[in-house]
């Protein structure tokens, strides 16, 4: 396959799962760690370090604002919840089985 349309295709898979994200707020980051081991703010981190590795200015609110479809502190007024235990139990327990 061509390089620059594996690219394309990889960019297209990208823009589907911020869509998918941004089209489903109520699942949870929390339950995105627990299960596979990455976030909303985990993809904005990944972004952020691939435009500064490529030399341009992008931040991580910038990022996230990317991600979120919407500023971080907005999204995060509007859908998120406050972790439970149950959660939390669940996330240390991911966290330990990684090291």
């Amino acid at each position: 396959m061509d390089k620059q349309i594996e690219t394309e295709l990889e960019a297209a898979a990208f823009r589907g799962l911020l869509t998918h994200l941004q089209n489903h707020p109520e699942v949870q980051n929390i339950e995105l760690m627990i299960l596979a081991d990455f976030c909303r703010n985990c993809l904005a981190k990944w972004y952020a370090e691939a435009a500064k590795e490529r030399g341009i200015d992008i931040d991580y609110e910038q990022a996230r604002d990317k991600v979120y479809g919407m500023p971080y502190a907005e999204w995060k007024d509007k859908y998120q919840l406050t972790a439970t235990p149950e959660q939390m139990a669940a996330y240390e327990k991911r966290q330990k089985e990684k090291q």
